[in-house]
Order: structure tokens, then C-alpha cells, then sequence
């Protein structure tokens, strides 16, 4: 019953800084709805309220990536190279002072976040901006991410920038790519994780030669489960309820490897496969063309390591 836009107004007075009501009582919803509840108190009370130093005609914002483990920092450099800036990134290590500047920036880019769909279709309305969505998990859709953001600006000179970039890293990526795919040939991928990674981690996953023969799309949007059928194909499994449906699908796909949150180990050990843990938890960045050897690394470990080889063993005494 508190009136807390109020109590912010007064408070944002008092101590001179922006203080946000986001109206969400009881924790409404779903985390998609929390998330874009919150996108639309930072458009309502932060964005538009301060004018930026200095602007380029190359300014975007980052709109959705946590940056949990770094993955924004995997593709900075590239945007960077050519000549992209990022005005301001509503994620994990966001700084409020930029996202007041959003307003002026030329393109909004989502990633990873349909949540915040709202959020940037109003800045549209309000601001102009125009907006696109895309993923950096994966040498194909680091390189179309890219593509579609030079090509959003419209730059012909940048667009050239970007094709330069783009044929230097993968160049660079392919070679150190060779020895990861020949260990994985033949491998198949359960993926359990939530909303985008369910295609985008896929993706990854293909991009080393592994099959990706089931992925959850429990908390996917309609988009996303879309774009999970059309990477798995036909014959990949969509799971709707995938703590019950995963330990039958291991069995039925001859899987080697579960990718999904620490709670799924236990699957992976009842079934005698390899995992790996590809959540918010992960110590490791798995983003743009660095972050795939990344994931390479790590698939390398889990197949190797002997744990998951030795649990599914009789013991001595059973001999």
C-alpha cells in the first residue's frame, strides 16, 4: 500500500542520484516478466535522462547479456576493430550513467534477452531506434551477429570493415578448430538449459561436429523454439519437461554428453556420460569465436575425463 513512486521521486531528490520504482509486487510472474518489467521502469525513470559526452554515428546498445562469465568481453575487441561503440549495455555490469545516455545511441541490439523485446520496441516508438536480436554462441551466428549489426548501421565503409574482421578471426579460428573436431566426430549432445541457449548453445555445438540430438525448450519463447527445430531438424528432440524426459532421451539418442545446470549431474552419472555444466555457474566464457574454443576445451575435458568412465564400471569386487 506504500505509494513507492513517490518515495522514490523524494528519495532521488534528496540524495541527488536516480532511485527507481520497478512494479512488481509479490515477485509477479514468471523471470521473463520480471525481467521486462524492470526494462520498462529503466525506460520510464533512466533512459532520456542525461545527454552523452559525445556521440558516433556507430553508437549501440547492448540490450541482455548478462555478462555472467564475460561473454560481452569476447566480442568488444571485434566491435572495436571495426569501429562499432557501445553507448551503453543494460547487463551484468551495466553502468546507470550510460543507460540514461540509450536514448541517443542508433541501434538497439538484444541479445540473448527476448524479454526485453518490450523495452526496445517502445524506444522505437519513443526514440527511433531501431532494433535487432541475435547471439554470439558459435562461429555462424558470431559471424551473422556481426553482419547484421553493420548492416542495421548502414555503413558501406564499416560494412567493409567487417567483412575483413570477420574473414581474419575465422581464419584464425578454423585452424585451431581442426584438432577439437576430429576428437568429437561422431559425438551426440543432449542440451537442458533455458530460453535462447537452447538454440544458441546448439549451434556452438554443431559448429564442432557434434550432434545436438535433443534440446529443453521448457523456458523458451515461441521464436526460440522455432529456431531450436530448425538447427536440431526433424528429427531432433524438442523437451517440454526436461527433468522427466532427459534420462529417457540419453537412452533412446545414444548420447555421450549432457549439457545442462549442476542439478543434471546426477543424470549424467546414473547414465555413464560425460557433462558439463552450462548455466549462470560456469567459470567459463563461451561467447563469440574465442568463446567456442573455449566450449571446445571444456567438451575435451569432459570426454576425457575418466570419472564418468569409472562410475559406470562394476566394481573390483563384483568381478
Amino acid at each position: 500500500g506504500d505509494d513507492i513512486d513517490m518515495t522514490c521521486k523524494m528519495g532521488s531528490e534528496k540524495h541527488g542520484v536516480p532511485v527507481v520504482p520497478v512494479h512488481a509486487p509479490g515477485f509477479v510472474g514468471s523471470k521473463n516478466l520480471g525481467s521486462r518489467l524492470a526494462g520498462e521502469a529503466v525506460l520510464e525513470h533512466l533512459i532520456g535522462t542525461k545527454e552523452p559526452e559525445h556521440t558516433t554515428p556507430y553508437d549501440i546498445n547492448l540490450i541482455g547479456d548478462y555478462n555472467v562469465t564475460g561473454d560481452m568481453w569476447q566480442y568488444l575487441p571485434l566491435f572495436e576493430k571495426i569501429g562499432i561503440r557501445i553507448l551503453s549495455s543494460m547487463s551484468g555490469d551495466g553502468r546507470v550513467g550510460d543507460i540514461r545516455c540509450a536514448h541517443r545511441a542508433k541501434l538497439n541490439v538484444i541479445v540473448c534477452a527476448k524479454s526485453l523485446i518490450t523495452l526496445t520496441r517502445k524506444m522505437q516508438e519513443q526514440y527511433g531506434i531501431p532494433w535487432i536480436s541475435v547471439s554470439f554462441y558459435g562461429k555462424r551466428d558470431t559471424t551473422f551477429a556481426i553482419r547484421e549489426i553493420v548492416n542495421a548501421l548502414g555503413d558501406p565503409e564499416l560494412i567493409a570493415r567487417a567483412e575483413t574482421v570477420i574473414a581474419e578471426a575465422e581464419a584464425e579460428l578454423e585452424g585451431k578448430l581442426a584438432p577439437y573436431r576430429e576428437l568429437f566426430a561422431g559425438k551426440k549432445a543432449v542440451l537442458n538449459t533455458g530460453g535462447n541457449k537452447a538454440w544458441s548453445i546448439a549451434s556452438g555445438l554443431q559448429d564442432l561436429g557434434i550432434e545436438v540430438v535433443a534440446t529443453s525448450v521448457a523456458k523458451s519463447t515461441q521464436d526460440d523454439i522455432d529456431k531450436a527445430r530448425e538447427y536440431l531438424g526433424e528429427n531432433g528432440v524438442l523437451m517440454t519437461k526436461p527433468a522427466a524426459e532427459q534420462a529417457k532421451v540419453i537412452d533412446s539418442t545414444g548420447a555421450h554428453i549432457l549439457l545442462a545446470g549442476g542439478r543434471s549431474l546426477y543424470t549424467a552419472i546414473k547414465k555413464k556420460i560425460s557433462f558439463i555444466d552450462v548455466n549462470q555457474e560456469k567459470k567459463t566464457s563461451y561467447g563469440g569465436y574465442n568463446g567456442l574454443l573455449n566450449l571446445a576445451e571444456d567438451l575435451k575435458y569432459a570426454f576425457r575425463n575418466p570419472v564418468f568412465a569409472n562410475v559406470g564400471k562394476p566394481a573390483p569386487w563384483e568381478n
